[in-house]
């Protein structure tokens, strides 16, 4: 009995070309890795569709452009005030740790990240005291 020309394509999925196969002729790992990107593109499309569904227009309240920029440079300096107490925090923790520990390096290292949060947690007050001006 003469066998027909490519008739293991149709016993063997996994010899067939792949534009052919279906993800259920596929191997455990390349089925894995095609659920992968096709939820990964599904995730990013429907994130980019919310947005631009979900996207209000800002209406500019009064003219005066200086206030944002003074809102703007208050809300930075409280971002600055906040990495800074973290930077106290940390140096806190690290000079209780070294007394624990007697660990004079360890103090040092506290000691310096105490006065490195103190200087960047009154940033703003220092930069007015340098220049003699307000800074908003």
């Amino acid at each position: 009995m003469k066998q027909k020309k490519n008739c293991h394509a149709k016993t063997n999925p996994v010899r067939q070309p792949v534009a052919q196969r279906g993800l259920d002729d596929m191997p455990t790992p390349m089925r894995r890795r095609a659920n992968a990107v096709k939820r990964a593109y599904w995730t990013l499309a429907h994130a980019l569709a919310f947005a631009f569904l979900l996207a209000f227009p800002a209406y500019a309240e009064g003219s005066d452009p200086l206030t944002v920029i003074n809102n703007l440079s208050t809300f930075i300096f409280s971002l600055i005030r906040a990495v800074g107490m973290i930077l106290l925090g940390w140096g806190i923790v690290q000079v209780g740790l070294s007394f624990q520990s007697h660990d004079p390096s360890q103090r040092s290292q506290g000691f310096l990240t105490l006065a490195g949060g103190l200087i960047v947690t009154f940033a703003k007050e220092i930069l007015e005291l340098i220049t003699g001006a307000s800074i908003v």
